[in-house]
């Protein structure tokens, strides 16, 4: 009988070194994620991002963050106006990349998402399954929460619903509003991302379905719009002073002062038990100028009248006469 011969072929795992990653980003946001994994070594094969756009009171085109860092770095860049275009998905395609990381960047069609090998991983900023949606940095703040964190993820159909590779928690300080923690997670979620794509590369990360939490127990993190600004003094003290931490510096929170538009970017509050109609507004035109909640009153720390320039409240008193 004729010996048979056996041959087996062990199929090596690339290094995170050697993994072609093509990486989808459009703010500041993005940068650091992508500059984590340029630093760590990774083998950033092209980087796509959002066409540019007019801004400023010009309208001149400006370029999003990542692709001005991608230009300084010399990284080959993609800015297709369509995501589902022929010639955007060929040339994807020819990228031949094993892995593709997305962060803050916009809806992508599972025709993409699906065509690296190891799939499309995702940096959100909470910790996923709370805080679904665009906006999870602003609505923890609003919503009080002393606790959020980072999450990788990968795609799948529903948005922010793929299994988890990796989280990180990160703390809410009172002093902490949409800016500040918007940096802390920044950094946070660069850091994880690089811990996850070696671990993928490893295969030392086991993805783990997301917990089906009750829908009643679920907070969710949707796009804030203009209407959602206006800052409603009916509200107790400590929830509208969340707001404004949740909404600033950007878009922020805002009032009207004699008929005139007044965002505010810091306040704090004191709780009384004397009762004021809600949105009383009282000045000693020297120091502080108050406004009233339904528990107590809420003092204006740094604030933008339409038209001036953002400043502290003393400066603002000095050259305002009219309450």
């Amino acid at each position: 009988m004729a010996l048979g011969v056996f041959i087996s072929f062990a199929v090596r795992m690339k290094t995170f070194e050697e993994l072609r990653i093509v990486f989808f980003g459009t703010p500041d946001f993005a940068v650091a994620s992508l500059h984590a994994l340029v630093e760590a070594g990774a083998n950033v094969v092209a980087v796509v991002t959002a066409p540019d756009k007019p801004a400023g009171r010009g309208k001149q085109l400006q370029a999003s963050a990542v692709k001005q860092y991608a230009l300084d770095k010399g990284l080959p860049l993609l800015q297709p106006e369509k995501m589902k275009s022929p010639d955007f998905l060929e040339t994807l395609k020819n990228l031949n990349a094993d892995l593709q990381v997305v962060v803050a960047f916009r809806m992508m069609p599972e025709v993409v998402w699906n065509m690296p090998p190891m799939g499309t991983i995702n940096v959100h900023g909470s910790l996923l399954p709370q805080y679904r949606g665009a906006a999870p940095i602003n609505r923890a703040i609003i919503n009080g929460e002393t606790e959020t964190g980072v999450t990788t993820f990968k795609l799948k159909h529903e948005i922010d619903t793929g299994d988890i590779l990796l989280q990180d928690k990160v703390t809410i300080l009172p002093s902490d509003n949409a800016g500040t923690l918007h940096d802390k997670l920044m950094q946070a979620g660069a850091e994880l991302l690089v811990t996850t794509v070696k671990g993928l590369a490893e295969g030392t990360i086991k993805e783990t379905p997301q917990v089906n939490v009750p829908a009643h127990l679920i907070k969710h993190a949707p796009k804030i719009f203009k209407e959602e600004l206006l800052i409603n003094w009916n509200k107790p003290i400590a929830e509208i002073n969340n707001f404004i931490r949740g909404m600033a510096p950007y878009p922020a929170a805002y009032t009207l002062l004699n008929g005139k538009t007044v965002k505010v970017y810091n306040a704090h509050y004191e709780h009384t038990e004397q009762s004021n109609a809600p949105g009383t507004i009282e000045t000693d035109h020297l120091t502080y100028l108050r406004f009233a909640g339904a528990d107590g009153w809420l003092y204006l720390d740094e604030l933008q009248l339409e038209g001036k320039k953002r400043m502290m409240v003393v400066e603002f008193l000095r050259g305002f006469r009219g309450i």
